[in-house]
């Protein structure tokens, strides 16, 4: 998903201001003379400022305090709310419909909701297989977490280990709703809203207890172990639903239903055995 062409245009115009009164200040390109000019320059050659830039993130707030591009009070905030952007070595995790998803390789390891500028970021990066590791600078805009407009890819490979390791920190962070959508102009994450609560299965879930409790004497040893499964998968459903933040309780309750099951395919191998 992507920033809307309206906002991706305001986005360039404050920053190729920015990137220009850096230029002039420096002396990076001295043929540049208007900011018009340095707007329609490759991006090889704006690169040298906008490194420059974060090089020396002073000259951003002289450029807020001189205005000299005119800008009015919001698009000022706007430019200061990049006071403190997060530049580094990222993995690309996920091409998803709202944003895609990158982690950051330095500690603490964080997760971030990005949104493209005129192409999503799965169409910059050429399609490539993920993990990818960019190199990226993430800024915030109007409540949402972008990019600046350049990305450097590096040609690694992963391996499944590692592809493996990175892959369930992205799952542990969706299932915590740890993901970061927005970014405040201090630099301070901010989480993502809690969803709204599910409803409330612990009355059915209790039901279905009490009805594998009265199961009876099974015809057969495989019967008696689904059985048995069945019994222990109810009970960790409903640890589940009274006690969901305890995490040992489940995990205890989790257990049972690993023995049971291997127990259940013990008895499945003896009967085909036998057979």
């Amino acid at each position: 998903m992507n920033i809307s062409p309206e906002d991706t245009a305001l986005f360039f115009r404050l920053m190729w201001a920015v990137q220009f009164y850096v230029n002039q200040r420096l002396n990076i390109l001295p043929d540049v003379k208007l900011v018009e000019e340095y707007a329609r320059l490759p991006s090889e050659e704006k690169v040298k400022a906008r490194d420059a830039l974060y090089q020396h993130l002073e000259l951003l707030e002289a450029f807020i305090s001189e205005n000299p591009a005119k800008l009015s009070s919001d698009e000022l905030n706007l430019v200061k709310s990049w006071e403190r952007p997060l530049i580094g070595d990222f993995y690309v995790m996920r091409f998803l419909k709202k944003y895609s998803v990158l982690m950051s390789s330095a500690e603490p390891v964080q997760f971030y909701g990005v949104l493209g500028l005129y192409d999503p970021l799965e169409a910059v990066l050429g399609w490539q297989s993920l993990p990818i590791m960019v190199k990226a600078v993430l800024l915030p805009f109007k409540g949402r977490v972008i990019y600046d407009g350049l990305l450097m890819s590096y040609s690694i490979y992963f391996g499944p280990g590692i592809r493996g390791n990175i892959n369930e920190s992205y799952q542990r962070a969706k299932q915590r709703g740890e993901i970061i959508e927005n970014l405040d102009p201090g630099g301070v994450v901010i989480q993502p809203k809690p969803k709204k609560p599910a409803r409330d299965w612990q009355p059915e879930v209790d039901s279905i207890v009490e009805m594998t409790e009265k199961l009876g004497r099974a015809e057969n040893k495989v019967q008696s172990q689904a059985f048995s499964l069945l019994k222990a998968s109810a009970k960790l459903a409903q640890a589940a639903t009274r006690t969901p933040d305890n995490f040992e309780e489940v995990y205890k309750e989790g257990r049972r239903v690993s023995r049971a099951l291997k127990q259940l395919q013990t008895a499945l191998d003896r009967a085909l055995w036998n057979d």
